[in-house]
C-alpha cells in the first residue's frame, strides 16, 4: 500500500499532469470505487465542467481540489491515476475515467478494486469520514515530542501498532514504521506507554528523517508502486530491515529476523532493537 511518500510523489507529478484542466465527462466502470455520494451519476454530473485547480495530500488520501468540489482518493494497494491522450487504449483495470475538454484523460486503474473515492462540497471534505478522525502530519510543525509523547502515554498497544493507528499520526505504513523503529532503536513489541522521554524524542526525528528522505527519493518501490509518470521510487534501495529477513544488519552485522505484530509482518534487528530498555 503506498504510503506517505508515495501518496506525496504521486500528488507532485498530478500537479504536473493535470492542473488547470477543465473535465467534460467521467466515466466509472467499477461503481464500488465511488462511496460519496451515493449514486454513481450524481458523481459523474457534479464533476462535469469543474476545473482540477490543485491537487493536496491528507496522510494517504489525495485531494483533488475543484471549483466547488473536493475530490478524495486513497489509492489503497494497488491504485494508479495516469494521464493518456484521449484516443489511446484503455488499459485493462481501468474504473474511473476523467475526460479533460484538451483531449486528454486521467485513468483511475487499480488491479484489486479496493481503492476508493469521495467527493464533498469544498469545506465538507475534513468535518466527514474518511478524513475528519485524520491525526495529524509527520511532516508538518503539529509532530512534536510533547504530542506525541501525549498519545502514547495513553495507550498500552505495542509501538508498531500504535504508530500505525491514522488516528494518532497520518501517513506511516507498514515499510515505514519498521524503518523509524530500527532507526530510533525501539524494538517494535514494546508498549507504547513504556517510552522514555529521550525515546520519544528520538523517535519524532527519525519519524521526520526517514520520511523527508523517502519523499526526496520519490517514495519506495515494492511490487508495482510508480508514480502518475510510470516512474519507480528509489528508497526501497536503502532500506534497512524491511524485506531483509535473513540479511546482515548494515549496523551490527546480526540477522534480521521478522516476527508478526498485529497482524503484519515485522522486520527488526534483535540487536540494534533489545526488548528491554537497557
Amino acid at each position: 500500500m503506498p504510503e506517505l511518500p508515495e501518496v506525496e510523489t504521486v500528488r507532485r507529478t498530478l500537479v504536473d499532469l493535470v492542473s488547470g484542466k477543465k473535465i467534460s465527462s467521467v466515466i466509472v466502470t467499477w461503481e464500488n470505487i465511488i462511496k460519496h455520494p451515493k449514486e454513481v451519476e450524481e458523481f459523474q454530473l457534479l464533476l462535469q465542467g469543474q476545473t482540477i485547480q490543485d491537487i493536496k495530500r491528507r496522510g494517504k488520501f489525495l485531494l483533488f481540489i475543484l471549483d466547488e468540489f473536493v475530490l478524495v482518493s486513497h489509492l489503497r494497494m494497488e491504485g494508479k491515476f495516469r494521464v493518456f491522450h484521449s484516443d489511446e487504449e484503455v488499459a485493462p483495470h481501468t474504473h474511473v475515467c476523467f475526460a479533460f475538454t484538451d483531449h486528454t484523460v486521467l485513468r483511475y486503474q487499480d488491479v484489486r478494486k479496493f481503492g476508493t473515492m469521495h467527493l464533498f462540497t469544498k469545506g465538507e471534505e475534513l468535518k466527514q469520514p474518511p478524513l475528519v478522525k485524520l491525526g495529524p502530519e509527520p511532516l508538518s510543525d503539529e509532530l512534536t515530542p510533547d504530542y506525541l509523547k501525549e498519545k502514547l502515554r495513553k495507550t498500552n498497544r505495542k509501538i508498531k501498532i500504535a504508530l500505525l493507528d491514522q488516528e494518532i499520526l497520518v501517513g506511516l505504513g507498514n515499510i515505514y514504521v519498521d524503518e523509524v523503529l530500527f532507526k530510533a532503536g525501539i524494538y517494535p513489541e514494546i508498549p507504547a506507554s513504556s517510552l522514555t522521554d529521550k525515546e520519544i524524542n528520538k523517535l519524532v526525528s527519525c519519524i521526520i528523517e526517514t520520511l523527508q528522505e523517502a519523499v526526496d527519493q520519490g517514495g519506495s518501490t515494492i511490487r508495482s508502486y510508480v508514480n502518475s509518470q510510470g516512474k519507480i521510487g528509489t528508497f526501497q534501495e536503502t532500506l534497512k530491515v524491511y524485506g531483509r529477513k535473513g540479511l546482515p544488519c548494515v549496523k551490527c552485522g546480526h540477522e534480521i529476523e521478522k516476527i508478526v505484530v498485529g497482524g503484519r509482518g515485522t522486520s527488526y534487528c534483535p540487536i540494534c532493537q533489545k526488548k528491554n530498555n537497557d
